[in-house]
C-alpha cells in the first residue's frame, strides 16, 4: 500500500437489533429505545433496559439537542485509517431525551467545556451514516 491509499474506517457490524438505530440514521434521524416499564432511555441498542432488565420498550426518536458531558481530543491514531484525521474528538454526550452516547464533536475543541450545548450533525462514513455533534 502507498501513502495515497486511503484506509477504510472499521464500520459498525449490523445485527438484528442494531438495524432500525442505522437505518433511521440513513434517514437523518437519531433513534434510541426507551423502557416501558421504568421509561429509562439507552443508547447503544440492546434487548433489555439497561436499568431493570425488562424487554418491553420503543425506540424514539431524538430532537437532534445534547449537552457535552466528557471528552478526549486523539492526537495519535490507533488504527490508521484515522490518521488523517488527526487531531479528533471523542465524546460522551447526553441526548435531551435523556441517553448517553460516545460519538465525535467535530470542529475546533479548543472552546469545548462541559455542560456546552450542541446539535446532532449525520455525516456518511462510507456507506453507514453516523451520528456526530457539533457546538449549537
Amino acid at each position: 500500500m502507498n501513502d495515497t491509499t486511503e484506509l477504510e474506517v472499521p464500520l459498525p457490524e449490523m445485527t438484528d437489533l442494531s438495524r432500525p438505530f442505522w437505518e433511521r440514521l440513513a434517514q437523518g434521524v437519531l433513534s434510541f429505545q426507551r423502557c416501558k416499564g421504568c421509561g429509562h432511555a439507552w443508547l447503544p441498542a440492546r434487548s433489555e433496559c439497561p436499568e431493570c432488565l425488562g424487554a418491553d420498550w420503543q425506540r424514539e426518536d431524538a430532537a437532534g439537542g445534547a449537552t457535552l458531558v466528557s471528552w478526549v481530543v486523539y492526537r495519535h491514531a490507533y488504527h490508521p485509517a484515522f490518521a488523517q484525521r488527526l487531531p479528533y474528538t471523542v465524546a460522551v454526550v447526553r441526548l435531551d431525551e435523556g441517553p448517553r452516547m460516545i460519538s465525535n464533536v467535530i470542529g475546533d475543541a479548543a472552546g469545548l467545556k462541559i455542560d456546552q450545548r450542541l446539535k446532532l450533525v449525520i455525516e456518511a462514513e462510507g456507506a453507514v451514516s453516523v451520528a456526530r455533534f457539533a457546538p449549537a
